[in-house]
């Protein structure tokens, strides 16, 4: 009896810790799959700050109001360096920092940690509107909310910072 109670136990202890490890992996694979889609992100250019940085509206989309927040951060970041800014209200359109349609899986690991959370692409984020969003900036969907939060990227110092860890090209490298 003691032998069926400790093997069960131990069949219980590998699925546990199984399960864990999956969701660890699946974390990192959804966080890579959704930094280098070029379909992911809702943004809306709001207009043109100062010193080379982009005011925008950006969606975002969690199971909490502040996972939505975050990802929406992310989304503005990512935006600028894989798929460009669209035009508009009086802004021209800006294009992504790199044009290269695999930079995401050839720079994995640099990526992966870039967007880790509380990662580096928060460092190029200025100016964001962290309260609560309301109103028709905050739905309720089905599995949990999509948010709107209006904030500034910093794409002069995002495009300085990838040259200078040899990820984007130079500007003046191509004359």
């Amino acid at each position: 009896m003691k032998a069926i109670r400790l093997l069960s136990l131990l069949i219980i202890a590998v699925m546990v810790s199984s399960t864990i490890n999956a969701q660890e992996r699946y974390k990192k694979k959804e966080r890579r799959a959704h930094y280098s889609s070029n379909y992911n992100y809702e943004v809306q250019i709001m207009g043109v700050g100062q010193d080379g940085t982009k005011v925008m509206k950006v969606w975002g989309y969690g199971k909490r109001v502040e996972d939505a927040i975050i990802e929406a951060k992310m989304n503005a970041v990512a935006s600028a360096i894989f798929k460009g800014i669209p035009g508009g209200h009086g802004a021209a359109a800006t294009p992504a920092i790199l044009t290269d349609p695999n930079a995401s899986e050839k720079h994995a690991d640099y990526f992966d940690n870039f967007f880790s959370p509380g990662g580096k692409y928060l460092q190029f984020i200025t100016m964001t509107t962290d309260g609560m969003p309301s109103g028709q900036d905050r739905l309720k969907m089905k599995d949990g909310y999509k948010v709107a939060i209006y904030t500034q990227v910093m794409y002069d110092a995002l495009r300085k910072q990838l040259e200078a860890d040899g990820i984007a090209r130079r500007l003046d490298a191509g004359f």
